[in-house]
């Protein structure tokens, strides 16, 4: 139907008027009687006057139980933090620093399990299992998904620190009585272990939790869904709701704080650019203004078009960017620190990983503020970060999600900042005589200052601003989507003013605490809300490895040796097959004769031992299928389908092989299962031998079904034919 036409049946009694609007249906009644109009279909171009008069109901897919607790805390928090500013960052400080001091282990400990977990999932047996169906593929180019995941993963942190943090390291006191060249070795080293594989595997972690209930359970793309191997259907309730306000929350300080500093960074380059004459409150409104109306336009536009076009556009942007530093740049201690980086990366991984500094006091404040600070950042970050790239994941195998999300922005991570951190220790070291160092302190003009010692300042300041922009909307835009996505227990459509909503809340909080230097209070609610949400990821794994045992067990179960497909009766006739290349229509014609009389005959004697079973017949491409019913489980399917594949070239030059001639096409008939598993070649079954196939399978089903430690994952699996 046209977009815009109305179709009605005309009757005498009341009429019901069925809308398309795009993707949706909406369903209009109107009780009136058109006696004089004949009984057939009209066209009804404009259905606004029969609109007038009536009370347009507000669409929302939003849920009560998540938003409404989460906006109360939210709002609650954000005035605190801007009425009482200084009171409650006291407050929050001081119980971050009392988790800092007291509890870091937990993150310590958390952080290291999950980057052992995730290695051990990308060698392991499980790596194979794929994030959906069997068949499942990707829906982005590798490209294009690497580019949405670490636009959204580090985004705007990587130009904010890429240059702050290495020099704060190298001219930090505590490393003062080392040498110039051992202090540039540590702050590379130090730099590289925040955001390397332990950032990543944070997100990943989540992630891969997000994606394999989703997709390969069938449950919403919710954190409450990484539960219900725990909880069960408990996730539908309270404690389901319980976790999404976290999660909601959670995503939304993290958002807010990082657009607050990214608007701050932003006027202090233009600042330094002369574009602007200041950095006062209302050049701040501007830019907020227009990062938001960016991201929403975005966001609204989608993940396929907004989303994914300005993270590719980005990826190249920095792409250009690092390229001209490393040129323009002392380009070989450039590729020289960068190796050695990478050397010392590795000899120190563990030592690294497991180090408190318990036996280092002057280390410790260090410690806390940096290492410490960081995985809690990225902890409260993850279920933003994580649930989008669960999102853009489906159809990636865990082995290719785990090694693609952990190596590949690690490595790029530390190019970059090998890239820009040892350029401006180098310049401070050999040009600026300490001008740099000593503006370490103060990271929203640094990156700029630096600048200042390449060539085409001005342009290539431009140009970061821009990335800059575009990775705080690809951040924001992602976060919109994903705050909506929590919101609406990840409904499939929702009104475009829910993500206009999420917008203009970002922005007018985060002015309001601007305004009021709330901002590192809110930072700090940010960095609390990591501990226990460390403990909520660690029982991801405990999820995981329950559903993922499940999971292979019944897939790799295997078939019962109480039937045997081929006596080796008529064998004259199967040789002549197996030598014979089919075409589409002995394919077909075996389904309709062969398949379909195996079939009924199976129907009609389920049905004497009481078992109602269906015969589905479907085309394009011609298939049948044999179907039992279960409650709470997933149904019994087997069917055979049309199948075709391509001859090598190896077999079209056999001479034993006459008959495929010059036809490179060969058709077959394939069976499938109604659990996704992969089927295979039947052609060459008799209809007993069919049946036997058939009851093999059954067999296996009943099996698998009876068995109580399978109940999570049969009952969660909603059974989906091919269509």
């Amino acid at each position: 139907m046209p977009k815009g036409i109305l179709a009605i049946s005309v009757a005498n009694l009341s009429y019901r008027f069925f809308v398309r609007k795009k993707e949706r249906i909406r369903f209009i009644i109107f009780d009136y009687n058109f006696t004089d109009i004949p009984n057939e279909i009209l066209e009804i171009r404009m259905i606004k006057k029969h609109c007038m008069g009536k009370k347009t109901r507000i669409r929302t897919t939003l849920s009560k139980g998540v938003v409404v607790p989460s906006l109360i805390f939210i709002v609650g928090i954000c005035l605190l933090s801007a009425i009482y500013p200084k009171l409650t960052e006291s407050l929050l400080n001081s119980v971050k620093d009392f988790i800092f001091v007291n509890l870091n282990y937990v993150y310590v400990w958390s952080v290291t399990i999950f980057v052992i977990f995730l290695i051990y999932l990308m060698f392991s047996k499980y790596g194979n299992i794929r994030l959906g169906r069997n068949e499942s593929k990707p829906d982005y180019s590798f490209f294009s998904w690497i580019s949405m995941l670490f636009a959204a993963g580090m985004g705007i942190g990587l130009m904010y620190f890429s240059v702050a943090e290495p020099m704060q390291h190298y001219s930090n006191e505590v490393f003062s009585d080392n040498t110039a060249i051992q202090r540039a070795k540590d702050a590379q080293l130090y730099t590289f272990f925040h955001w390397g594989i332990h950032a990543w595997a944070i997100y990943g972690i989540v992630g891969l939790s997000l994606a394999y209930f989703a997709y390969r359970y069938r449950l919403p793309l919710s954190l409450r869904s990484c539960f219900y191997p725990l909880l069960k259907d408990k996730i539908k309730g309270t404690w389901g709701n319980t976790i999404d306000v976290f999660a909601l929350c959670s995503t939304f300080f993290g958002i807010t704080t990082t657009l607050g500093f990214g608007v701050v960074q932003i006027n202090s380059g233009l600042e330094t650019l002369g574009v602007l004459p200041g950095s006062s409150f209302i050049y701040q409104v501007l830019i907020v203004a227009v990062l938001v109306s960016l991201s929403i336009i975005s966001a609204v536009s989608g993940v396929d078009k907004g989303v994914r076009i300005l993270s590719n556009i980005n990826i190249v942007s920095v792409v250009v960017l690092l390229l001209f530093v490393l040129v323009f740049g002392p380009t070989v201690y450039l590729i020289g620190s960068f190796t050695e980086g990478i050397g010392s990366y590795i000899n120190n991984f563990f030592s690294l990983t497991f180090n408190t500094h318990v036996h280092e006091a002057e280390m410790q404040p260090w410690f806390y503020d940096w290492t410490i600070l960081y995985w809690a950042w990225w902890i409260s970050w993850s279920p933003y970060v994580g649930l989008f790239i669960a999102k853009i994941s489906k159809g990636r195998t865990i082995r290719e999600f785990v090694a693609a999300v952990l190596i590949i922005p690690t490595l790029f991570n530390f190019i970059w900042m090998s890239v820009f951190g040892n350029s401006a220790i180098w310049f401070d070291f050999n040009v600026a005589n300490g001008a740099l160092s000593q503006l370490a302190t103060n990271p929203d003009a640094l990156m700029f200052r630096f600048l200042e010692y390449l060539p085409l300042t001005k342009i290539v300041s431009f140009l970061v601003i821009a990335i800059i922009i575009i990775f705080f909307v690809t951040s924001a835009d992602s976060g919109m989507f994903v705050m909506n996505s929590i919101a609406t227990k990840n409904a499939r459509i929702s009104p475009k003013w829910q993500t206009v909503g999420w917008g203009l809340l970002l922005a007018t909080l985060a002015l309001m605490l601007l305004n009021a230097g709330g901002l590192n209070a809110l930072q700090s609610m940010t960095l609390i809300t990591a501990l226990p949400f460390s403990v909520i990821m660690l029982l991801f794994i405990v999820s995981l490895v329950k559903g993922l045992s499940i999971d292979k067990s019944y897939y790799e179960r295997d078939f019962s040796v109480s039937t045997v497909p081929w006596s080796g009766a008529s064998w004259r006739e199967r040789l002549k097959q197996i030598v014979s290349f089919n075409d589409k229509k002995s394919v077909n014609g075996f389904i309709k004769t062969t398949v379909k009389e195996a079939f009924s005959d199976l129907q009609k004697e389920f049905a004497k031992n009481g078992i109602e079973a269906k015969i589905n017949d479907y085309e394009n491409p011609l298939r049948t299928e044999i179907e039992i019913k279960y409650d709470m489980v997933n149904n019994f399917v087997y069917g055979v389908k049309s199948d075709s594949k391509l001859v090598s070239d190896y077999l079209l030059n056999e001479d034993n092989l006459p008959d495929i001639e010059d036809n490179r096409t060969f058709y077959y008939s394939k069976s499938y299962f109604g659990d996704d598993r992969e089927g295979y070649d039947v052609q060459l079954f008799t209809k007993n031998e069919l049946i036997s196939d058939v009851l093999k399978h059954y067999e296996r089903f009943i099996e698998i079904i009876s068995e109580e430690k399978n109940e999570m994952f049969v009952s969660s699996n909603t059974n989906q034919r091919l269509q």
